[in-house]
């Protein structure tokens, strides 16, 4: 099913990012809650402008922890269906936005979560999904996901059936 790699490491390496994923959660999550403490000291002393930069930073890091927690979601999914992934010969639609939104993100965290660059490999069921899945434009890849990784700070997106778009 995945061209060069084999079941039991793509399945140990699934494994080893879920775990990954719980530590960078637990990481972003302290780290956020110190800065909460500084944003206090910045208002006390005056400097506002240093404080709203400091929030935006939390508010960027929980999106971030919020799409860890998906992708950990996702990760859990596939090994709970591994058996059945296994035996298939076409993506099961149960778990085509999970394989997706993986194979999309994996780039994206790759300098965090080094395991990932095994799921990242193309799928040999679907050879179409080596472009678009590593483009915005599918429609397959979780959506929550995609504002999570969004760098811009208005998060102006818009959905419908046939397109996504989103700001430059």
């Amino acid at each position: 099913m995945f061209k060069g790699t084999s079941f039991a490491k793509l399945k140990s390496n699934l494994k080893l990012s879920i775990s990954r994923f719980k530590l960078l959660e637990k990481k972003k999550t302290e780290q956020a809650t110190k800065a909460r403490k500084d944003i206090a000291d910045y208002i006390s002393g005056g400097k506002d402008d240093r404080a709203r930069i400091r929030v935006e930073h939390i508010i960027r890091e929980d999106y971030i922890v919020e799409a860890y927690e998906m992708l950990e979601m996702y990760c859990d999914l596939l090994l709970a269906r591994f058996g059945l992934i296994e035996k298939m010969k076409e993506l099961d639609p149960g778990i085509e936005e999970a394989v997706a939104t993986l194979i999309w993100a994996a780039p994206r965290i790759y300098s965090d979560v080094p395991e990932m660059k095994v799921v990242r490999i193309a799928p040999t069921w679907r050879p179409t999904w080596t472009t678009p899945t590593r483009s915005v434009a599918t429609i397959i890849v979780s959506f929550r996901l995609l504002i999570s990784f969004c760098t811009n700070t208005e998060k102006s997106f818009s959905r419908n059936a046939a397109t996504m778009s989103m700001p430059t």
